[in-house]
C-alpha cells in the first residue's frame, strides 16, 4: 500500500509538471520569455547528451559543440540547397553527427582525462575553422541565412510558442530515452567502466565498446539539437559554435550533477536563467556568475543532483521491497 502511494505520488508530480509545461506558455505573450524557455530546452538536450559521455562513461569531452555545429550546418545545407524538409534533414543530420562521433571516438577513446579533452577540443576547433574557410559551401563568416521553418501537415512552426512545443516534445523524448538507457544493463556497464576499467574487463565488459556507444549516442542527440537551433534562429554562422559553448555545456553537466539525468535538467535550467536574471547588473553579472559556480563547487561538489542521489534512490527502492532497479 505504501509503495503504491509512493508510485502514485511520483506519477502525479510528473504529470502535474508536464501539464504545467504545456499549459503555461499560452499565457506568456512575451517573446523574450518564450526564447528563454526554448533555450532551456535546447541546453537540456545538449547537457543530457554530454552527461552520457562525461557522467556515465567517464570521458572528459570538450567536443560536443562540434557535433552541435555539424548538425546545424548539415540540416541547414540540406534544406537550403536540396529542398529537403526539416524532419528528414534532422534525421540525416543526427545520423551524420553520430557517424562523426564514431569516427572521432574510435581512435581517441583509448585516451583518458585531460588527453581526451585536448583531442576533442582540437576537433571542435578544426570543425570551426572548416566552417569559416570552406566558403563555397558554408559561406564562411557570412553564415547561412533564410533557413526554413519546420512544417507538419501544412502547419508551419513559425512562432516562438510553436517552436517551444516542438522542442518540448524532443526534450521529453531525449529524457525518456536517456533514462531508459542509463537504467538499463548498458547504462550500468558504462558506470562500471567509469568507476574501474580493470574491474569492468574482469567481468567481461569491453570499455571501448561502451565508451564508443556513449560517444555516438551523445553526438546523435547533439545533432538533433543543432538542427532544431538552425531552423529556430533561421541563421547560423561559425561564431555560434565556439569553445565557450563547450565550456558552458560542461559547466551545466558538472553543476547539475555527473551521472544524473535530473541533474542535467537542473544544470541547464540554472545556468540558462542566471545570466538572464543578472542582466540588470551588466557590468558585474559574469563576475557573480563565476562566484556562484565557485561557491557551488566548494559546498556541493557533486552538483545539485549527482550520482549519489541515484544510489540513494536505488537503496530506498530496495528497502521498500521493490524488485525493479
Amino acid at each position: 500500500m505504501i509503495r503504491l502511494k509512493k508510485a502514485f505520488n511520483g506519477k502525479t508530480i510528473t504529470v502535474a509538471l508536464l501539464v504545467l509545461l504545456i499549459a503555461v506558455p499560452p499565457f506568456i505573450n512575451n517573446n523574450y520569455f518564450m526564447h528563454i524557455l526554448i533555450s532551456i530546452c535546447l541546453y537540456t538536450i545538449l547537457t543530457i547528451s554530454l552527461n552520457l559521455v562525461t557522467g556515465f562513461a567517464g570521458q572528459l569531452s570538450l567536443g560536443n559543440v562540434a557535433f552541435y555545429g555539424i548538425g546545424a550546418y548539415c540540416s541547414a545545407l540540406l534544406m537550403l540547397n536540396f529542398g529537403i524538409n526539416f524532419w528528414l534533414a534532422t534525421a540525416i543530420s543526427a545520423c551524420m553527427t553520430g557517424l562523426f562521433g564514431f569516427l572521432i571516438g574510435l581512435p581517441t577513446l583509448r585516451l583518458r582525462g585531460d588527453y581526451l579533452a585536448i583531442v576533442t577540443l582540437g576537433f571542435a576547433e578544426i570543425i570551426r575553422l572548416i566552417l569559416v574557410n570552406w566558403a563555397k559551401v558554408t559561406r564562411g563568416p557570412m553564415g547561412l541565412p533564410g533557413i526554413p521553418s519546420p512544417e507538419l501537415f501544412g502547419y508551419a512552426f513559425s512562432s516562438n510558442k510553436s517552436y517551444y512545443y516542438l522542442i518540448l516534445v524532443v526534450v521529453v523524448f531525449t529524457i525518456f530515452f536517456m533514462w531508459r538507457l542509463t537504467n538499463s544493463g548498458m547504462g550500468l556497464a558504462m558506470l562500471t567502466v567509469k568507476n574501474d576499467e580493470i574491474a569492468a574487463r574482469s567481468i567481461g565488459i569491453n570499455p571501448i565498446k561502451y565508451k564508443l556507444t556513449a560517444f555516438v549516442i551523445s553526438a546523435f542527440f547533439a545533432g538533433i539539437a543543432g538542427s532544431f537551433y538552425a531552423s529556430y534562429i533561421s541563421f547560423i554562422s561559425p561564431d555560434t559554435f565556439v569553445y565557450n559553448d563547450s565550456c558552458t555545456i560542461l559547466a551545466m553537466v558538472v553543476l547539475g550533477g555527473l551521472g544524473s539525468v535530473p541533474g542535467s535538467i537542473i544544470g541547464a535550467t540554472v545556468l540558462t536563467l542566471i545570466p538572464e536574471l543578472l542582466r540588470f547588473m551588466s557590468d558585474y553579472r559574469m563576475l557573480i556568475y563565476g562566484l556562484i559556480m565557485v561557491v557551488m563547487m566548494i559546498f556541493r561538489p557533486s552538483g545539485f543532483w549527482g550520482a549519489n542521489k541515484r544510489v540513494l534512490n536505488i537503496y530506498k527502492k530496495n528497502a521498500g521491497g521493490s524488485t525493479h532497479g
